[in-house]
């Protein structure tokens, strides 16, 4: 019940455009320390994200040394309605509340080229990324023409400078955001809600190996939203300092990235008997409920939860199709939804046991 009314409160959410989920930093730390090597040398655009308030950017510009960066980009759609309330870049809010140096009623860009300890205390932090991008020295800090949408002729000049793209993207525009990244083969690591994986425009890229998950993708997220922002669900919604949040289970990493995670073997320890395990009334195909109870001597078609892509690994077993729209498959045999005793079930995925010991 608690992941219905989730994804329930998700979809209204996205229905009315509210996309301002702000991604906090701790969910941003423990995704990137698996992969930090595959960072070095390359630039980073993190196209959704207000520098004044994303901890995407404070997690990158903090860190560029430490992970090698070639070069950070951050735009933002407009100035958020959180804008200098997290990040506290340049000074606290009442400071900010008087315009100082540049407008910041615009959408704005940052390109970081290189970071120093430039107020000489001995270490590097933000106030020495605010120094340099306010000297404009080998960075730039500058409004951007239109309004910062990650389709816009402007972002996307910026989006052919990066290598990797990390941020979360709106829910609403999930679908727009990962063909973009597609169309320019950019590696990518954001945000999205699990039930991305059987949109049919989302499904084939999985189908064919070139999107998967990352590595934090269980458990509930909180996301900081704007203060006005409410739901009828109050468990939901906290306020810590000040700041209100909201709290969103089945949002996981969708990455192109390599992770060790995708290579490790799922353990199997059940057999097949056709006394335990249903074949569907519209496939050739066996019912699997819980991906723990995949059963090792079986080759043919299974099918398994969603959530059984978290521990999909490419070797051992072969994605078919989805239960969830007959155009994603170019044979027409899958997406039709899959019955048990004339009962739907719920979302699937059909795969097959490239291992299968008999």
């Amino acid at each position: 019940m608690e992941k219905k009314s989730s994804n329930t409160n998700l979809n209204k959410a996205s229905k009315a455009k509210k996309d301002e989920f702000y991604t906090q930093l701790v969910d941003i730390e423990k995704e990137l320390k698996h992969c930090k090597d595959q960072f070095r040398g390359k630039g980073v655009y993190c196209n959704c994200d207000d520098p004044f308030e994303s901890n995407f950017f404070k997690y990158f510009a903090t860190n560029f040394n430490a992970l090698g960066l070639k070069k950070l980009i951050a735009t933002s759609y407009k100035p958020s309605p959180i804008a200098n309330t997290q990040l506290n870049l340049f000074g606290d809010i009442t400071v900010l509340s008087t315009p100082k140096g540049r407008p910041k009623i615009t959408a704005n860009k940052f390109i970081i080229n290189e970071v120093d300890d430039i107020d000489g205390d001995g270490a590097f932090d933000l106030r020495d990324i605010a120094e340099q991008l306010k000297a404009n020295k080998n960075n730039e800090w500058a409004p951007l023409k239109g309004e910062g949408d990650f389709r816009s002729k402007e972002s996307i000049e910026l989006l052919k400078q990066a290598d990797i793209v990390v941020t979360n993207p709106p829910f609403s525009l999930f679908r727009e955001y990962v063909a973009q990244l597609m169309e320019h083969s950019k590696k990518f690591l954001i945000l999205g809600n699990q039930n991305a994986i059987i949109y049919k425009e989302i499904f084939k890229f999985i189908k064919e190996n070139k999107m998967w998950l990352g590595y934090d993708n269980g458990g509930t997220k909180w996301f900081q939203v704007p203060t006005d922002y409410n739901i009828p669900t109050e468990s939901r919604i906290k306020t810590e300092n000040g700041i209100k949040y909201f709290s969103m289970g089945s949002i996981v990493w969708f990455t192109n990235m390599d992770t060790t995670k995708r290579h490790e073997e799922l353990t199997l320890y059940k057999k097949y008997s056709s006394e335990e395990y249903q074949k569907y009334d519209n496939y050739d195909a066996i019912e699997v409920p819980r991906f723990l109870d995949i059963p090792m001597d079986h080759d043919g078609v299974m099918g398994v939860p969603i959530t059984f892509l978290d521990r999909y690994n490419p070797e051992q077993f072969e994605i078919v199709g989805s239960n969830r729209g007959i155009d994603q498959d170019s044979n027409k045999i899958y997406g039709r939804g899959s019955f048990l005793n004339g009962k739907e079930t719920f979302k699937r995925l059909f795969i097959k046991n490239r291992m299968a010991k008999k």
